[in-house]
């Protein structure tokens, strides 16, 4: 073994061994924090592995018949899940989308609205839950006094399933579309001029403008944002446990929660390793799906 390994060592040149000297610190990491937990919870998600009784006895695919089957898992979380997930990113496109517009003119004060709008990338999204739990609060919040101020009635918004929900998207596209329009802003500076110059020439308005060649333009820088927001937006946890803890009554949980809960607080690291398997899979799939979009938008940009 040790022959056939020097061997291929001396096959390679000294670029590739420096090569692999440079990416072995990271390869490292990534096998010890990503490799070696992934392979240790697919493990145990066939185990009975209760951490206050942990036998560790093989079950087979136990855990996946019985989250396959839960009808919390089924008629709450999935659900809560891509809607919050297509929600959040559709959202967050379109107000990141004028914003960046907004942020592509020049006028009088452009550095602090600049500042302004991209205030929300600079807080830690656990601050940004809070602040909003704090804001929507039903006796002492900043909305509940102006409501007060009006003559409306209190409203108990993190009491209720939808009021809560509704909440938790608008925090997260309060935290994410200055990332869009920090990425599309960065575009739109990109693009040639040319095709805007023609454009005026045949008299184009605005919105035609818009539609038929800014548009077109951003189509791969579009897809490539939305893939990756919609990969992060299916595992959102922060705003979710902060604001409402999957409640009230378990309304407003989604996939994130659902894994933690049956991790550390139902205390089955068997069942929540598999609940994290089924997630990590249909993630996959969507993003698959997701990919090909992308590439034919691309495609059809060319």
């Amino acid at each position: 073994m040790n022959a056939r390994r020097n061997g291929l060592l001396t096959r390679l040149g000294e670029k590739e061994r420096f090569a692999l000297l440079l990416i072995a610190p990271a390869a490292t990491v990534l096998v010890l924090f990503q490799i070696v937990p992934i392979v240790i919870g697919a493990n145990a998600s066939f185990r009975d592995w209760q951490l206050y009784n942990p036998k560790e006895t093989w079950i087979g695919l136990a855990h996946y018949r019985y989250i396959l089957s839960d009808p919390i898992f089924l008629t709450v979380v999935l659900p809560n899940t891509f809607v919050l997930m297509f929600a959040s990113v559709a959202i967050s496109l379109v107000v990141g989308m004028a914003l960046a517009h907004l942020l592509n003119w020049n006028f009088r004060g452009h550095t602090l609205v600049q500042t302004m709008i991209l205030l929300p990338q600079m807080i830690a999204p656990v601050i940004a839950a809070t602040s909003m739990r704090w804001t929507f609060n039903d006796q002492f919040g900043v909305v509940a006094a102006f409501l007060r101020f009006i003559g409306y009635g209190q409203i108990s918004w993190l009491a209720e399933r939808w009021p809560s929900f509704l909440i938790v998207l608008f925090t997260d596209v309060w935290i994410w579309a200055p990332w869009f329009a920090l990425i599309l802003l960065a575009a739109l500076k990109s693009l040639p001029r040319e095709p805007f110059e023609a454009a005026q020439i045949d008299a184009a308005g605005r919105w035609r403008t818009f539609t038929h060649v800014t548009l077109p333009m951003l189509r791969p820088v579009i897809g490539v944002c939305v893939l990756i927001r919609s990969i992060d937006a299916f595992r959102t946890f922060d705003q979710v446990w902060v604001l409402t803890g999957g409640g009230p009554a378990r309304t407003t949980e989604v996939f994130s929660i659902y894994a933690y809960i049956e991790t550390f607080v139902n205390l089955d690291f068997g069942r929540g390793s598999a609940a994290a398997i089924v997630g990590a899979v249909i993630i996959l799939i969507v993003a698959w799906i997701m990919y090909r979009a992308v590439d034919r938008l691309a495609n059809v940009s060319r």
